[in-house]
């Protein structure tokens, strides 16, 4: 689809990545990438935002340019007169109108507690809930749908496995080895169980090219080692770490392996069979699915001797005024009423992008995060965070940098203000990464498969007018 990056001779951490003519608009999106669709996601009554583009002629189309009409809240006009440039992907992606049907749909015309009623809603509520479990475990490539855990979250996700499984198998002693790259929800919950039990943590550091230092992270693990966390893909450096190898070593000396996945799963092919993890995590707010659940994959034969999280109604077998038996997983670990229409809405999302494919998908951003990095190398004083792209080494589609000395905040907010483009400023939740990359903050721009190589030359001209303002300012 897209040629892969030449190498920049005039600068050695830029690349240059040839692109063709883009298309505007697509008469029949998903069906470009797959001609054997029946069915395309796009519903009656939508408008596409730019359909009095004129069309230039072409050489290629992008899967953005095919996908975008599917995001009504990506074809508006912000108070600036600015069209919306959403390039905050890494912090929740946007949502479809199949997901939006598929919320309103169960809200309107099938709203019932599951499990729990022989009526016909309840009938209908239960099964769409349990399909979506389906198809979430499909989508990672479980080995059953019951080893897929609904959460409110990833956090809470990691949060399941610190207190069941960390509090019920950690001792004074033991090692959890992490890096210094991980999402604070990562870290903080291992902290607790740390100071309960005893456990202590350990760091991996970062290489001179900003990545988790994948060798000290092999050599550090020991017979000490009981369980390794770690990120796939970072959400500040843009890598990623080699997920099959660090769980063969960590199964080596009897340790668990427990990968945050939150900024993998919606970018990539995972499958948890294949990388042999014990503990996988994801949100569905950052795969096009609703706010409000996540999902935890775990081995069976771990679930099923995992004490319970919380306590209450649904996960319990038997209740007794002395004691309680309870469910099998997962509904050991999902008490009271589950965030149904959000399980639901997730199961959307989950056929919408199986439908584009996420190898399509993997391979549309790999070009994208070229282009992007190489975009941004033009602009003078530019640190970007994370390993130079090139050949073999494949960055996600994003970019935490920062400008001089200008505050990544008053980036943020002048790219917002005057040029209606969307991104993040702050620590990302991952200041132990910032400190040891020697600053407070940083700006990021992150982008999905429904974003263009137009929408980051946009990001860029403003970017470059930014810049030019707070400089002459100095």
């Amino acid at each position: 689809m897209i040629r892969y990056l030449e190498k920049m001779s005039s600068n050695p951490i830029c690349y240059r990545s040839p692109m063709g003519t883009l298309l505007p608009n697509h008469p029949s999106p998903l069906k470009t990438l797959n001609p054997n669709l029946t069915s395309i996601p796009i519903r009656k009554g939508f408008k596409r935002f730019s359909s009095s583009v004129a069309v230039k002629p072409v050489q290629s189309i992008s899967l953005g340019d095919i996908t975008k009409p599917d995001f009504p809240i990506l074809h508006q006009e912000l108070e600036n007169g600015k069209k919306l440039v959403y390039l905050d992907n890494a912090a929740t992606s946007q949502k479809p109108t199949v997901v939006l049907e598929a919320l309103n749909d169960y809200y309107s015309r099938y709203n019932s507690n599951v499990h729990r009623g022989v009526h016909t809603l309840s009938d209908m509520a239960t099964n769409a809930y349990e399909s979506a479990r389906t198809k979430v475990a499909n989508f990672v490539n479980a080995p059953q749908s019951q080893d897929i855990v609904f959460t409110r979250n990833a956090t809470e996700a990691i949060n399941l496995v610190a207190y069941s499984w960390g509090l019920a198998n950690l001792k004074l002693g033991d090692e959890i080895i992490l890096t210094v790259a991980e999402h604070h929800s990562a870290i903080v919950p291992w902290q607790i169980v740390a100071q309960k039990t005893g456990a202590t943590l350990k760091f991996v550091t970062l290489t001179e090219e900003q990545v988790p230092d994948v060798l000290q992270l092999k050599e550090m693990i020991s017979k000490n080692t009981k369980l390794v966390v770690v990120h796939h893909v970072s959400n500040v450096l843009g890598s990623s770490l080699p997920i099959g190898d660090i769980t063969a070593w960590s199964h080596s000396v009897g340790a668990k392996m427990l990968v945050d996945a939150c900024q993998s799963v919606p970018h990539m092919v995972v499958d948890v069979q294949s990388l042999d993890v014990d503990f996988l995590v994801a949100s569905s707010h950052k795969m096009c699915g609703p706010t409000g659940i996540g999902f935890l994959y775990g081995k069976s034969e771990l679930l099923s001797v995992m004490p319970p999280f919380l306590g209450g109604g649904e996960m319990i077998a038997d209740v007794f005024l002395d004691h309680s038996t309870y469910a099998e997983p997962p509904s050991r670990f999902e008490a009271g009423t589950p965030a149904i229409g959000e399980a639901i809405g997730l199961g959307a999302a989950v056929d919408y992008l199986s439908e584009i494919g996420m190898q399509k998908i993997q391979d549309y951003e790999i070009g994208l995060a070229g282009y992007l990095h190489e975009s941004m190398c033009s602009i003078p004083k530019m640190r970007i965070y994370g390993p130079a792209p090139s050949r073999t080494v494949h960055r996600a589609a994003l970019c935490a940098f920062n400008v001089g000395t200008i505050q990544p905040t008053d980036i943020a907010a002048y790219l917002n203000t005057i040029h209606g483009v969307a991104i993040r400023s702050g620590h990302h939740c991952a200041q132990p990464l910032h400190r040891d990359l020697d600053v407070n903050s940083s700006a990021r721009a992150s982008l999905y498969f429904y974003n263009t190589k137009e929408d980051v030359d946009t990001f860029i001209e403003a970017l470059k007018d930014t810049v030019g303002f707070f400089s002459s300012l100095e």
